[in-house]
């Protein structure tokens, strides 16, 4: 197995840590693009990409986003929200189109520097609505969606703010510790935004309806962030996508059910020819 290559990749002024996974030799698949959670970074995928990427024979591409892992982090990240003139630099607070900025500015940019024209990506929670949302404006081989979030539930909002609770009381800070280089920004730029009133409006259903390319959403039965109703508005607006119902299977589907998660993802992309 060929190990990741790990660097730093410069967008709109800000160094991003990145990682490139080598495709087996004489392999030409589409790469993979790996899209992380709302607290995650390249170090907490852990080596899945690694071997998804082995299992296919594709070559992946891993990051994490301003402010969490190794990236450059966001000044006064709990301050008010502030963007540069050409508004591609952010200081403060998240705003509630976060994932929308990450999907048509950053993962563009992303994609060019690193030659990729349709890449197939792959996103879990935040990373999933990121996916789906620049698959919305952009050509991809495929887009498979993890535990995305494409409304706002109540139950949503009542496991941030046990994580709100388990970060200030508990052991999540600690446990969140060794993956970030600045913990408080990682955890606070989600949370805050995540609990704000302007949050409570996303939606981002009505714009499934442009998304043309092959999509495989899976969500687990246990999820305490999300309802089936998240995905299965996903087919509903976008029809030709494929739903995987994880029994015994929670917020993180290639972790808690790894095998049946790879194994689908396989089949998927094998009926697609990719």
């Amino acid at each position: 197995m060929l190990l990741p290559v790990s660097e730093k990749t410069v967008v709109f002024g800000i160094q991003l840590e990145t990682q490139f996974i080598p495709a087996p030799a004489g392999q030409e698949h589409p790469v993979l693009v790996f899209l992380h959670e709302g607290l995650g970074c390249v170090r907490m995928w852990r080596d899945w990409p690694q071997r998804l990427c082995q299992q296919l024979g594709c070559a992946g591409w891993v990051y994490s986003r301003q402010g969490y892992g190794l990236s450059d982090a966001v000044a006064d990240v709990r301050g008010p929200a502030q963007q540069s003139p050409d508004d591609h630099i952010r200081s403060g607070r998240l705003q509630p189109d976060y994932m929308h900025r990450e999907a048509q500015l950053v993962l563009p940019e992303l994609l060019d520097r690193w030659g990729i024209q349709k890449p197939v990506l792959i996103g879990h929670s935040d990373g999933g609505t990121i996916a789906l949302l620049h698959a919305a404006h952009h050509d991809v081989h495929a887009c498979i969606t993890m535990a995305p979030h494409v409304m706002v539930e109540d139950m949503s909002i009542q496991a941030i703010q046990l994580a709100r609770e388990a970060f200030e009381k508990g052991t999540l800070r600690e446990r969140l510790q060794p993956f970030h280089a600045d913990v408080d920004c990682a955890f606070w730029q989600w949370n805050d935004v995540w609990l704000s009133e302007g949050f409570r409006n996303f939606d981002i259903r009505d714009s499934l309806a442009t998304v043309s390319a092959p999509m495989l959403a899976l969500q687990g039965v246990d999820d305490p962030y999300g309802s089936m109703a998240q995905i299965d508005d996903i087919a509903r607006h976008a029809p030709q996508t494929q739903r995987l119902k994880l029994a015994g299977c929670g917020h993180s589907p290639h972790r808690d059910q790894p095998l049946a998660v790879s194994q689908a993802i396989a089949g998927f992309l094998k009926n697609l020819k990719v």
